[in-house]
């Protein structure tokens, strides 16, 4: 074939001699809500919240899911990635990132799918969702993980660290969960890593094991990226802050510790909150010379 030119070549080729598997996009947008307030001399504690749509259509009708859908010829993964977003939830103009890309075998009971997950960061005080297209419902879930055990093995050749843990998603009366277990292998400079799911209980397809691995994803980048600051309005206290830092991480943080480290990432507006009943304090944003994302 090496006598003819490109274009020749390409008028003749048969793009059916390949099977195409089907390639979709899922969205993992978290935001930071305020949880129930268990009474009136408390106020509610803020949570993180992930967006779900329960599907209209099968498979896995009436269950939920993360948004998403199939990608079209004519366009690229991030705009099909907004496009379905925009049109299951009413989300616009919000920042995507890349997440990973999941291509089991047998992920989709439809056919051979190939999904392109992305992650988001909002505040949701300033949203309003809005389900349409194959979305009977969008709804945010409060996201919890619990470790149930946690087993570490050193050999010769290495070591390997197994977790199992409960993802726990809730919305008003409606409690979503699955069981997850995870192995991380280190062999020489050799390392790998897998998420099996053990048991689901109404969340479809394999997102919840997405869900995991986002979680886990979140927590390590607040450690090296401003990537938290998607999750605060444009004017913040550093008390707020420094709680989306402990509902992500899952760790209390002390607050003198916390502030110098966030020394250098905020600026002072020269603003104070009004909240009537409370002590006025100083709001901060984002200092723009150590935005990362």
């Amino acid at each position: 074939m090496s006598h003819i030119s490109e274009e020749e070549f390409l008028k003749t080729y048969d793009a059916g001699e390949f099977e195409r598997p089907s390639v979709t996009v899922d969205m993992l947008v978290f935001t930071i809500r305020s949880g129930e307030q268990e009474n009136y001399r408390k106020l509610a504690q803020p949570e993180l919240g992930l967006l779900l749509i329960r599907r209209g259509g099968h498979p896995f009708l009436g269950q939920w899911a993360l948004p998403g859908g199939f990608v079209s010829m004519q366009e690229s993964l991030e705009e099909a990635a907004r496009r379905e977003l925009q049109t299951e939830t009413g989300l616009d103009d919000i920042y995507l990132e890349q997440l990973y890309t999941w291509g089991d075998v047998d992920r989709d009971p439809r056919t051979r799918v190939i999904s392109c997950s992305y992650m988001s960061l909002v505040d949701s005080s300033e949203l309003q969702l809005q389900a349409g297209d194959d979305a009977s419902e969008a709804s945010w879930f409060r996201v919890e993980q619990r470790l149930i055990e946690e087993k570490r093995h050193i050999h010769e050749r290495g070591r390997v660290t197994e977790r199992r843990l409960q993802l726990i998603l809730t919305h008003e009366t409606e409690q979503l969960s699955a069981v997850v277990e995870t192995m991380d292998q280190v062999e020489g400079r050799v390392r790998s890593s897998s998420i099996r799911l053990l048991d689901v209980q109404g969340i479809a397809f394999d997102h919840a094991r997405i869900i995991h691995y986002a979680l886990e994803r979140l927590r390590s980048k607040i450690e090296y990226t401003d990537i938290a600051f998607n999750l605060m309005p444009e004017k913040f206290t550093l008390t707020a802050l420094q709680k989306v830092y402990e509902i992500i991480s899952g760790k209390k943080l002390l607050a003198a510790a916390f502030r110098r480290k966030m020394a250098d990432w905020v600026l002072e507006t020269g603003e104070y909150t009004s909240s009537a009943g409370h002590r006025p304090s100083r709001l901060y944003r984002l200092n723009p010379e150590r935005e990362t994302l």
